[in-house]
């Protein structure tokens, strides 16, 4: 069962590791990377949280999760949490979707290999 588990990671790796050099993927990593750091300082500097909360919370707000055990305590917080899920939301979207177009892709040139 180990054995199946460490083939699966491995291959989970050689996926990522292969769409960070595909062609589309560069601008979406750069800018999902900045809009995570963007929050992760924001949230440091308004609400006093530690790095490892402040980035915590901007994963969290971007991917949706929400677990409630973290929220914006101010109205300059709320306000910023607002426009960063507006327009951070679309980014991480098309990070995910490009993710997955490129391991579609990559499955078919294994299937098309085979054949």
């Amino acid at each position: 069962m180990e054995a199946l588990y460490l083939l699966a990671m491995t291959r989970y790796f050689y996926y990522i590791i292969g769409f960070f050099r595909w062609q589309n993927s560069g601008r979406l990593v750069i800018m999902t990377i900045a809009f995570i750091l963007l929050g992760t300082l924001v949230y440091r500097c308004l609400e006093g949280w530690s790095w490892i909360d402040s980035y915590y919370f901007s994963v969290m707000t971007l991917t949706t999760v929400g677990y409630g055990e973290m929220h914006p305590t101010n109205d300059l917080s709320k306000i910023f949490t607002t426009v960063y899920i507006f327009s951070g939301l679309g980014i991480v979207l098309s990070f995910v979707t490009a993710f997955f177009e490129y391991r579609v892709e990559v499955i078919d040139r294994i299937h098309k290999t085979i054949k």
